[in-house]
């Protein structure tokens, strides 16, 4: 009987989450060859530095992590060479805003359901699947500013900063991918785990 030593295991974790760290990649890099390349090497550097993870968090957050920074320097990179496009400014949403009355409340039909337990919900392989299929249908304008904010944790002025945009418009760009993203979550996770 064979087992599996700790390096094993972490080379078919990453192996496993390498997918989605090329979608994530290239969904800011809009380059195949760039994303696969700062994916390469987040995965080395992953390698190299595993005595450095220190379980705080999961081990492909840990992995994400390191990726962060390698599309942050791959994004310089592109403004440096002029290849680097600024997103264009969002058109109103008008069916998102049929989803809420004239004070601001929700449509009953638009309000939103209870995820229920959101640990448990966060540990459910089935939500991040739904997750990564919502976020590929997003516009990819409202998910690279919603994954900047909420997947990369950059503060609302450095988002404005490193895609051109001005930050009443990236709050609103925040507000409609949130709302998609709640949408299609709920139609793609809560909807099939009640069936």
């Amino acid at each position: 009987m064979t087992t599996n030593s700790p390096d094993d295991d972490r080379h078919r974790r990453l192996a496993a989450v390498r997918p989605r760290l090329v979608a994530f990649a290239l969904m800011h890099l809009r380059d195949a060859a760039q994303a696969e390349d700062a994916v390469q090497e987040a995965l080395v550097a992953a390698i190299e530095k595993q005595d450095a993870f220190a379980g705080r968090s999961g081990y492909e957050t840990w992995v994400f992590g390191i990726l962060k920074y390698k599309i942050l320097d791959a994004l310089r990179a592109q403004k440096r060479q002029g290849k680097w496009q600024p997103l264009e400014d969002e058109d109103e949403d008008d069916a998102i805003d049929r989803q809420f009355q004239r004070n601001g409340r929700w449509q009953e039909s638009a309000r939103p359901s209870s995820w229920g337990e959101p640990e448990a919900t966060f540990e459910n392989e089935r939500f991040w699947q739904v997750f990564d299929a919502c976020m590929i249908h997003l516009p990819d304008n409202l998910a690279r500013v919603f994954s900047l904010r909420e997947l990369m944790g950059l503060s609302t002025d450095d988002i404005c900063h490193e895609v051109g945009i001005k930050e009443n418009n990236c709050w609103v760009m925040l507000h409609r991918a949130r709302l998609r993203l709640r949408a299609c979550i709920e139609r793609g996770w809560l909807e099939d785990s009640t069936c």
